[in-house]
């Protein structure tokens, strides 16, 4: 993979090479008539970004040795602060000259075939990738395989799985009520304003049911935060159970949830179906 690096923006080639070479590449630009000069260069291999140590990109701060030797701040004190090259100390001076160049490193983000065309500073690609309208959400049927963007995904859930186990259409702000079969695990509701699925997940515990809501899309501005309130009634026993935060997910786990959920204890249920009163609240 080919990375620019550039001291005026952060355009990326997406070119790849194994050459071990860097590319200078110059041109002039006008700013405010100035005749300033932008420069760039090319670089055609990315491991020269990553440790050399763990082989992991290297982050801010990075450390070097009397010899030049470089290691990112997690490996140093596994190494007890010797270098592995030279067993000289390290991790008490800053390659401030590769600390300058990571700065000014950005690559395509990893969903630019699907659409994204933001560039990522080398090593936070990950980190972006949470947060990218762009990426891919599997769909929550069993057996189906469809990947996508969250928009996508729901109108591929909503013409290919119409009688699926599917709650109902919703109104985020509005309270609806809905029966929800405890075996089948997941249940479906679909916010048509946003484009977005909802997982209504019911985990069969020891000691009663777990139920939980989470939506499945990326962490993205563009998609918003959401909290939900929930509410149970039996033979005249009521819960409710209010979250502020609802998790976005980019595919559905099936493993009981370990916060934010709603616990009905087995003397409140009564066979399969759970009648419940669900509001999904947008908090952006």
């Amino acid at each position: 993979m080919a990375a620019l690096i550039s001291e005026a923006s952060g355009e990326v080639n997406g070119s790849s090479s194994s050459t071990l070479s860097i590319k200078r590449q110059r041109s002039s630009v006008s700013s405010g008539g100035d005749g300033a000069k932008k420069r760039s260069l090319m670089l055609f291999d990315s491991d020269l970004l990553d440790c050399p140590i763990c082989y992991e990109p290297l982050s801010i701060p990075i450390f070097q040795c009397d010899n030049g030797h470089l290691a990112c701040s997690s490996c140093c004190p596994k190494l007890s602060n010797n270098c592995p090259a030279c067993a000289s100390p390290i991790g008490d001076k800053r390659c401030r000259a590769m600390e300058n160049v990571l700065e000014s490193t950005f690559v395509p983000c990893p969903n630019a075939e699907l659409g994204c065309t933001k560039n990522v500073s080398y090593g936070k690609e990950s980190t972006h990738k949470r947060e990218c309208n762009f990426s891919p959400c599997s769909c929550p049927t069993p057996g189906c395989n469809f990947t996508g963007t969250y928009k996508d995904l729901f109108v591929h859930f909503t013409s290919t799985h119409r009688r699926s186990c599917s709650l109902d259409r919703f109104t985020c702000g509005l309270s609806f009520s809905g029966q929800i079969k405890i075996n089948n695990k997941i249940s479906i509701i679909k916010e048509y304003t946003k484009s977005l699925l909802f997982t209504v997940h019911c985990f069969r515990e020891p000691y009663g049911v777990n139920v939980t809501i989470s939506c499945i899309a990326p962490a993205a501005p563009e998609v918003g935060e959401f909290s939900y309130h929930l509410s149970y009634t039996v033979d005249g026993h009521s819960m409710t159970y209010e979250s502020q935060e609802v998790k976005r997910v980019l595919q559905v786990s099936c493993q009981t949830g370990q916060e934010n959920f709603m616990l009905i204890p087995h003397c409140l249920l009564r066979g399969d179906l759970l009648k419940m009163k669900v509001c999904i609240k947008s908090r952006s």
